[in-house]
């Protein structure tokens, strides 16, 4: 299922698909806010959604094996939900 697939079964539950597209969009970019912020989202039942930050590091180079120093960043992590968890099995 892609973004608009997403659209497609929220505007079966909504009036139309422009009141879908604006609520998927809305849902993503506040989940997008509070993550840049250093927050945390929790959907119960659903999942955590959190950035974590990496710590700066030495790799290496695939084709070469010369070493290379990697940044530290933050990544964005999900950690599913019991509720999810059992639907799956």
């Amino acid at each position: 299922m892609n973004k608009a697939d997403l659209v497609n079964e929220v505007a079966k539950v909504v009036s139309t698909k422009k009141e879908a597209q604006a609520a998927v969009d809305c849902v993503i970019q506040t989940i997008t806010d509070a993550m840049s912020k250093g927050d945390s989202v929790t959907l119960v039942g659903f999942g955590t959604f959190k950035s974590v930050k990496r710590e700066a590091r030495t790799g290496r180079n695939p084709q070469t094996g010369a070493a290379i120093n990697i940044k530290a960043r933050k990544v964005p992590k999900f950690t599913p939900g019991k509720g999810l968890k059992e639907s799956l099995n």
